[in-house]
């Protein structure tokens, strides 16, 4: 049973930064596209970055230069670095992981990351 597990969110000012993890359990690490997605409140979830096997990263237009996403495979880990965070970002944030060969994407739980202005 793959387990996905998010930390580092919490409350920063404007012009702050943070930085999430996503930690796999219970599988060995065979994903291939991991993403980051956000959903604030009465909002759809969105995709903010991707990142592929191959190390291919896409970002949402408003996070573009802000935002960094990166993976360890031996630590089954993905990484969103955030930096001059706005209020605009104030979402739960969300890790997807797609496993390799059976297709079926895993998500974590979600953490709240706050931006006060």
């Amino acid at each position: 049973q793959v387990q996905l597990r998010e930390s580092g969110g919490g409350l920063v000012r404007a012009g702050g930064s943070l930085t999430l993890s996503c930690a796999a359990s219970g599988s060995s690490f065979n994903f291939n596209d991991l993403g980051w997605y956000r959903q604030a409140p009465g909002k759809q979830r969105e995709l903010v970055a991707a990142i592929t096997g191959g190390g291919v990263t896409d970002y949402k237009d408003s996070v573009k230069g802000r935002f960094i996403i990166s993976r360890d495979n031996a630590k089954k880990t993905v990484y969103l670095q955030m930096n001059s965070l706005n209020p605009e970002d104030t979402a739960v944030y969300y890790c997807k992981m797609t496993h390799a060969y059976s297709n079926v994407a895993y998500w974590g739980q979600g953490t709240q990351v706050t931006v006060s202005s």
